[in-house]
């Protein structure tokens, strides 16, 4: 059976984290390492300058190591140091919000624990889910009750992408996945296979009662409005389901080129 490494970048009292864990089970062996508290909005971030503790716990009866690091972290961790063998397959996620538009997938710790997985070698998942305007700012039991049943039904529909792709293989030219599901998800939700929509944030800092600035989203603006960007297809009620390569190369005009090219 397949091994399955588990991260996320909301921590370990995600309310998605319990569902998904369980779910996976059903498809092969599960190690979940996580960070200790939320660390989103920090995409492929490595911790270099102190060190890293890793705590083994539970959460409902299910080991977890929980690290005071990124996901990234995590990852590196769960494939190279803690566990006598790689993984097979990382899966990141459920992030309680969506990392769709390319301004979100490059500062998605979520997206980041499954570019770490791709560095390191191994197949990699990112799931994000959207969540309803009231659950936003939540947290405890709060965010739970207004999260009601969605975390399941996500993570079950997270589990059979999953089982999909073991059983098809996962293709040699795709370096990741990012999937995004919509707040209201069901077994009927249709899955589309979407792109990456060029998208754009505005400012992201306020200043802080005390002096300084702090960290406040304010809007996500789409550049392109593709059919098949994973913006607009979770915005219809899909599942948006990306798959990635990581070749961020681009061409040059032909004149440029010669110009850059000549000493």
């Amino acid at each position: 059976m397949a091994t399955i490494l588990i991260t996320n970048d909301d921590g370990i009292d995600s309310p998605t984290l319990v569902p998904l864990a369980r779910c996976l089970r059903r498809l092969g062996t599960i190690r979940v390492v996580v960070p200790e508290a939320e660390r989103s909005w920090i995409a492929k971030a490595i911790t270099r300058f102190e060190a890293l503790r890793v705590l083994p716990t539970e959460r409902e009866g299910i080991p977890m190591h929980a690290v005071t690091g990124t996901p990234a972290d995590c990852v590196s961790l769960g494939v190279h140091t803690l566990f006598d063998a790689p993984p097979d397959l990382v899966v990141s996620g459920i992030n309680l919000g969506p990392n769709y538009g390319l301004a979100f997938l490059l500062s998605s710790g979520t997206v980041g624990g499954a570019l770490e997985a791709c560095i390191a070698g191994i197949p990699s998942i990112a799931f994000s889910m959207a969540i309803p305007n009231d659950a936003y700012g939540l947290t405890g039991a709060r965010r739970t009750a207004a999260l009601g049943s969605r975390p399941q039904a996500a993570a079950e529909a997270a589990t059979d992408i999953v089982a999909i792709l073991s059983r098809c293989g996962y293709p040699p030219q795709v370096d990741c996945f990012s999937v995004n599901m919509p707040a209201d998800i069901g077994p009927a939700t249709p899955r589309i296979i979407a792109r990456v929509s060029r998208s754009r944030y505005g400012p992201l800092f306020v200043p802080a009662p005390g002096g300084g600035y702090l960290h406040r989203f304010q809007s996500l603006t789409p550049l392109e409005d593709p059919e098949d960007g994973d913006m607009q297809v979770v915005q219809r009620g899909a599942i948006a389901i990306t798959p990635l390569r990581l070749d961020l190369s681009a061409s040059l005009p032909s004149t440029l080129h010669a110009a850059l090219s000549s000493p």
